[in-house]
């Protein structure tokens, strides 16, 4: 029969777990430490590397996409003030304010087109259109960092994911699963009939019927009824793969 511990051997067993905790957490102290020295290590070369490459930053998309990529991961955010140490430097805070501004023209000057919604890509290529900039000068991540930067105004912008592509909400419709399949859809062709959402979806007339309905109301699709086969298209302009000229 084993005999239960006594006393000394509880207070024993006691002390080590405290030894134990106490070798953890200096162990634990001692790599927090550590981390925060290597933090501060890469912040301080992360500023030498800006100072550096400063026109690279601001004039080569890929190259400032790569600069965003080497901040998060030290917790550094360049454009958190037009204020401090980065914008001083880099000026990269005034350039995705300018976007910004840019980005809220294009959207309110196409909304009677395309109901408030519009892809990315159309809209880097307008942003890009409009101000007569090389293709290849304002990229996709460029944009969807300054609406980022847009919140904070409380302007109803948003990213929406449809599929594969990413689109630019500037009203405040919302957009059910429903929605968003028959976007996904229309990307196709650019414009669907309610047979087809029908048979592609595995829908029922009515379903398909009231969310191309809703959608028409919201102003972001338009119908078309001049076909000799005599069925309705619902056209789609915010899927277009082509983008309308944004007049100055």
């Amino acid at each position: 029969m084993r005999r239960k511990p006594g006393i000394s051997g509880l207070k024993s067993a006691a002390a080590a777990r405290d030894q134990f905790r106490a070798v953890g957490e200096n162990v634990a102290r001692v790599k927090a430490d550590l981390m925060k020295e290597q933090l501060a290590t890469f912040r301080s070369q992360l500023e030498d590397f800006a100072r550096k490459h400063k026109n690279d930053i601001k004039k080569n998309p890929t190259f400032r996409s790569q600069f965003h990529e080497m901040c998060a991961k030290v917790g550094v955010d360049p454009l958190a003030s037009n204020k401090g140490f980065w914008a001083e430097l880099l000026g990269i805070g005034d350039f995705y304010y300018e976007l910004g501004v840019q980005i809220v023209d294009i959207c309110m000057l196409t909304r009677s087109d395309n109901g408030g919604l519009i892809s990315l890509h159309n809209l880097r290529l307008l942003v890009c259109q409009k101000h007569k900039t090389g293709r290849e000068s304002v990229t996709e991540d460029d944009c969807l960092r300054a609406i980022s930067k847009l919140k904070i105004l409380g302007s109803g912008f948003e990213v929406i994911s449809v599929g594969k592509k990413k689109f630019v909400r500037s009203v405040p419709t919302e957009l059910n699963k429903d929605h968003n399949e028959i976007l996904e859809l229309a990307q196709i062709q650019s414009y669907v009939t309610v047979e087809q959402v029908e048979r592609k979806l595995s829908w029922s007339s009515g379903r398909a019927t009231d969310a191309l309905k809703t959608l028409l109301e919201e102003g972001l699709s338009m119908i078309d009824n001049g076909h000799v086969d005599g069925i309705s298209r619902h056209w789609f302009p915010c899927v277009s793969t082509s983008s309308a000229v944004v007049e100055e």
